[in-house]
């Protein structure tokens, strides 16, 4: 049993169902990609809310702390949304972001105590984080979008992935010793069943 799961039994209410497991995880690989862009994206802007004057001062473009503080608050709205159920939303806020940081590392590389190496660090970087931000929206994008006007179907889902009888076995094997003798005590009752008449209807017989 997982450590959340213990923690979910610890914090429940006593008339609550227990968590036996947690089972697999529903995540795949592209919403994997974009929760660890997402939290990337609000590091990296809390990092430059933080550290703007570091930040120019390495690029060599002092006096522009408050353009590395918007900045530092746009990369943590885009990771906000990315890790919302919008994600797609949120990876492709995070690409035009992208393209936008190439401009104003553009217009900064013309200031003439630019640091040129840094900017080129910082330029190939960007270059980097773009392409793995579109890969990831492109992935994020055809897995979830839905073509206009169609419907997801869901008739081979049951809720129970590992089957409705390993579900029952497993309630009845986490049942406290209270709850077992509850049960035990507890009469069985069936359902009537139909058997035909003579005249071709059906009746109900009680069971004996």
């Amino acid at each position: 049993m997982s450590i959340a799961t213990r923690l979910s039994n610890k914090a429940r209410w006593p008339g609550d169902p227990r968590v036996i497991s947690s089972g697999p995880s529903s995540l795949t690989g592209p919403d994997r990609a974009a929760r660890a862009l997402g939290w990337f994206s609000i590091a990296l802007g809390v990092s430059e809310l933080l550290f703007a004057r570091r930040y120019t001062r390495l690029l060599g473009v002092e006096g522009t702390e408050s353009v590395i503080r918007i900045s530092g608050l746009r990369e943590i709205g885009e990771g906000m949304l990315t890790l919302s159920p919008s994600k797609a939303a949120g990876l492709w806020s995070r690409v035009a972001g992208d393209v936008l940081d190439f401009a104003m590392l553009g217009v900064a590389a013309r200031s003439p105590s630019a640091n040129r190496t840094s900017l080129g660090a910082a330029l190939t970087f960007v270059l980097g984080v773009t392409l793995v931000d579109v890969v990831a929206a492109q992935a994020v994008s055809s897995q979830h979008g839905r073509g206009r006007g169609a419907t997801r179907d869901y008739r081979d889902r049951s809720g129970f992935p590992q089957g409705l009888e390993r579900t029952r076995s497993a309630a009845r094997d986490s049942r406290t010793p209270r709850e077992r003798q509850a049960a035990s005590s507890e009469p069985e009752f069936a359902l009537p069943t139909l058997e035909p008449r003579g005249n071709g209807g059906d009746h109900a017989r009680s069971p004996s």
